[in-house]
């Protein structure tokens, strides 16, 4: 992957070139993983992203806003005029580094570590935005958890538990606690996964949960709809992110994306304009909806 170019994003050029291809070398990380450890390194637009001004004076929070995902909308977000508060787990190297990127574009980062399965902590994130910026105008649920196991008997009671408060008992919590904070024209955008239209038959708890994110997706626009506040979902493919290494095996890491017919998985820069977009006013007549980001995967 060429970093250096600053107009990656803005120069026409073949998808299938465009970042790295598999094979990748073998790596395996503990969960959750780090950036720091991914080799190839994963492209979040810290030399990419460039702001307009279509968040200008948000107040965001974002989970699982340390790294992978998370990080690339935690920038593009700070670079559209928008402070952000980043929900992680326990990274704090990679809190801090998404954090500086934040700051570096004139806006306030505030990182609030701990287990978002836990309704109290949920209602912590929010009540701390509250404090710190006043309000909420973005919500972004993207923190997940996975583990890819190879039958239906390896797969531990407490690990289905596990997947399911974090994936979508949290985003139930958060949505419910920043609800009363929300204005019309506030924006949720929650994110799923193709899994949600092909379930991938290894990771059966983590696909269960994003076909359940789906309809909550979908039923939480029309609720909120009288209010003014717009719910919508991004589906990504396969996405370079430490939640690879760390979840995988290692076989599946080295070959990682090259199923999808572009050949490659996602960088995280290549999904954030998407936030971008459902948390701006440019999707006003956009609620209900997903947006899949899946490397020409089909989800019909």
């Amino acid at each position: 992957m060429n970093t250096s170019d600053e107009n990656k994003q803005r120069t026409q050029q073949d998808p299938q070139e465009q970042y790295d291809k598999p094979p990748f070398p073998e790596q395996k990380q503990d969960v959750p993983g780090t950036e720091s450890e991914m080799t190839p390194d994963a492209d979040h637009g810290e030399k990419t992203y460039r702001g307009s001004g279509k968040l200008q004076g948000r107040k965001a929070i974002i989970t699982g806003g340390d790294s992978g995902i998370g990080r690339a909308v935690a920038i593009a977000f700070a670079r559209e005029g928008a402070d952000v508060l980043i929900s992680y787990l326990n990274e704090d190297e990679d809190a801090k580094e998404t954090a500086r990127y934040v700051e570096e574009a004139g806006q306030k980062a505030v990182l609030v570590p701990g287990d978002i399965s836990e309704e109290a902590h949920c209602k912590e994130i929010v009540a701390r935005a509250v404090q710190e910026f006043g309000q909420i105008d973005v919500l972004v649920n993207n923190a997940a958890f996975q583990m890819a196991r190879q039958s239906l008997q390896e797969v531990p009671s407490e690990e289905w538990d596990r997947t399911f408060r974090t994936n979508i008992y949290a985003m139930f919590y958060l949505c419910k606690a920043a609800e009363p904070h929300m204005k019309p024209g506030s924006t949720i955008v929650n994110t799923t996964s193709v899994n949600a239209y092909q379930p991938t038959p290894t990771l059966l708890a983590y696909a269960a949960t994003k076909g359940a994110i789906q309809n909550f997706t979908a039923n939480l626009a029309q609720l909120l709809a009288e209010k003014g506040i717009r719910a919508n979902c991004v589906a990504p493919g396969p996405i370079w992110t430490p939640l690879i290494p760390s979840t995988m095996p290692t076989e599946k890491v080295k070959t990682f994306g090259q199923d999808v017919p572009l050949g490659r998985p996602g960088q995280p820069a290549e999904l954030a304009p998407i936030y971008v977009l459902l948390a701006s006013q440019d999707s006003s007549y956009m609620s209900g909806s997903t947006v899949q980001v899946t490397g020409g995967k089909p989800t019909i």
